[in-house]
Order: C-alpha cells, then structure tokens, then sequence
C-alpha cells in the first residue's frame, strides 16, 4: 500500500506545536510521520530547531503512528549514542520506529570544532557508523578504531527486533553507494528525471526496501499567498549540493539567497492552492518508481493545510490503491 506520511519540520515550529501538529494528522487519516534532525535552522526566519531524539519520544507517545526521522551520526552526535536512542525509541514503541541515516551538513555538525570532512570521507564515517550502530543492535560489545571511535560499547537496553536503518539520498552516487547496507531509501522532491534517477541507481544497485520521497508543499487559500510563504521559509533551501552541504550557518545561507527570487522555489517546492496539485504531484513521483511520500508542508502554520487539504489527498491515494472493482 502506498505510504502518505507528514513530515514535522523542527527547524521552522517549536516543539510543542509539531507535536500538536502530529497529532492531528493522525485525527485527519495519516498513519505515518517523520522529523527532520537538526542543530541549527536554515534561517533565522525559521527560528526554530529542538533536539529530534527527544522530540521523536513524545511524538510516539502520543499518537500510535509509525514515525521516522533523519540522523547524521559520527561528529555531532556519536554512533554509540546513536544506537542508544534509536535501541529506547524502538524499545518503547516496537515495530513503529525507522531512523534514515545520513553524511550530515556541515550547518549542524560544525559545532563540534572538528573539521567538516570532504564528501567521501563523511560517506566512509557514515559506512562506519552504520556498523556500529548495526552491530550494537545485535548486542555486540563494540570496539571500533577508524574515522570514528568506540571503546567496549554495549546496549544494556536493546528491542526484540532492530528498527529499519534507510539511507539518506539527493544523488544517483550516493543511492547506489547506500544500497549494500541500507533498508531503504528516502530522497527529497527533484525533477521527475532526477528522482527518477535516484531511484533507479538504488534499485539496480541491489537496494532492497522501500524507497521513498520527501516532498515540500506550500498550500494557501491563494497560489500568491501560498509563494509568499513559500518564498519566505524556504528560499534557503533551493540550492543543490555540494553548497547546501557545506554553508555552515542561518547567516551563509541567508547571503546565498540574497537574489533567489520567489519563483525560484517552485523548483523545489509544489506552491499550490489546490489538493489536486498535491496529488498530481504525488503520483508523478510514484510513477517514477517511488513507494511513498511524506508531505512537508514548508508554512509555519499547519492546522489550515491539515484540515482542509490534507483529507482531500489521503482519500486520493487510498482511491488509487484499491483494485478497480472494488472502487465507487
């Protein structure tokens, strides 16, 4: 069956109304969520940006939905106390719990001190911590000296089954290089030959799971009202790697989008007045191999698009999956 999710954006809503945010969208029909992880927003305008481990807790607490989010284990935040907290959260919540493991921007993992690594060598880091973090799963005791290190590390609490651990992915490259060990894949809304592309390197790489879509929406009672917000949130996150990679700050990005102009967004964002728009836009995606989406929508308010929208494109999708008898 076709995976809807909402996605909670901790960079732009405190963390107190992304988890009344959440749990309306599972009163409206989502059964599937995921978070962004984050030290530092993409701008000073998005002013937010609470600790995901924590959030992610209360989030599964709250609603029965099954929820994920984005990590970047190895300099911010080290892969033993990676598998830590995703062995809790799968723990308290089994079977409800995926975690996409990724190379990082240096916007957040800058705070350390440490050097922020060429591409290459955050992807071998991120190979490393994905054994670590496997094999503490597993209940090793784990001794590891390479580009990160771990000293006699054990999980004395541990699930009965490990959570699924998918790999983030923007590139063609970086997809094939995750399918040995990943779950799954999860991108963000390209060009339909990008995402197409995406998706076809990780499958024809052996990857096995599901791969996946995050996909930005900006939806307003007017398609002018709907840019507006669109240009306002995310107008600092319109630009392809390496940069968005490599600025390493809310200030570099505001000065790299110093002449983004509001029509650029729509290149990455689906700035609409209409479900329609979101479900045509959806099911390009899943037309181009992919097996779910997950909704961000980029406005800071999320209640008007939860309730009058979102219905609208859940029943599209629960319509598209039901064999052709059966349908009204």
């Amino acid at each position: 069956m076709t995976r809807i999710g909402f996605h909670a954006s901790h960079e732009q809503v405190e963390p107190r109304a992304l988890l009344e945010a959440v749990a309306l969208a599972e009163e409206v029909g989502f059964s599937d969520a995921m978070g962004s992880d984050h030290f530092a927003p993409w701008s000073e305008e998005q002013g937010e940006s609470a600790f995901s481990f924590a959030w992610m807790g209360a989030a599964l607490e709250r609603t029965s939905m099954r929820i994920g989010q984005v990590h970047a284990p190895g300099q911010r935040i080290h892969p033993a106390i990676s598998a830590q907290a995703i062995a809790t959260l799968e723990a308290m919540n089994p079977g409800r719990y995926w975690v996409a493991l990724g190379s990082g921007e240096n916007l957040n993992e800058r705070i350390t001190g440490d050097p922020w690594p060429p591409k290459e060598v955050r992807n071998a880091r991120l190979r490393e911590c994905v054994d670590v973090i496997r094999r503490m799963l597993a209940g090793e005791e784990v001794t590891h000296d390479g580009l990160v290190r771990v000293d006699h590390a054990r999980l004395w609490t541990r699930p009965a089954t490990p959570p699924p651990l998918i790999a983030t992915a923007v590139t063609p490259e970086t997809a094939a290089w995750a399918a040995e060990w990943a779950d799954g894949l999860i991108t963000v809304n390209q060009s339909d030959e990008k995402l197409r592309r995406v998706a076809d390197a990780y499958r024809d790489a052996g990857g096995r799971g599901d791969v996946l879509v995050q996909i930005h929406v900006a939806w307003a009672e007017t398609e002018q009202q709907a840019l507006d917000s669109a240009f306002h949130e995310w107008r600092t996150n319109v630009f392809a790697p390496p940069l968005c990679w490599d600025l390493d700050s809310p200030r570099a990005f505001a000065q790299a989008a110093a002449h983004v102009r509001p029509d650029d967004v729509r290149a990455s964002v689906v700035v609409t007045d209409s479900a329609d728009h979101v479900v045509e836009a959806i099911g390009r995606m899943l037309d181009a191999g992919y097996d779910g989406a997950y909704i961000h929508h980029v406005p800071v308010e999320q209640r008007p698009f939860l309730e009058q929208v979102a219905p609208s494109i859940l029943a599209a999708f629960t319509e598209r999956a039901q064999p052709a008898g059966a349908r009204a």
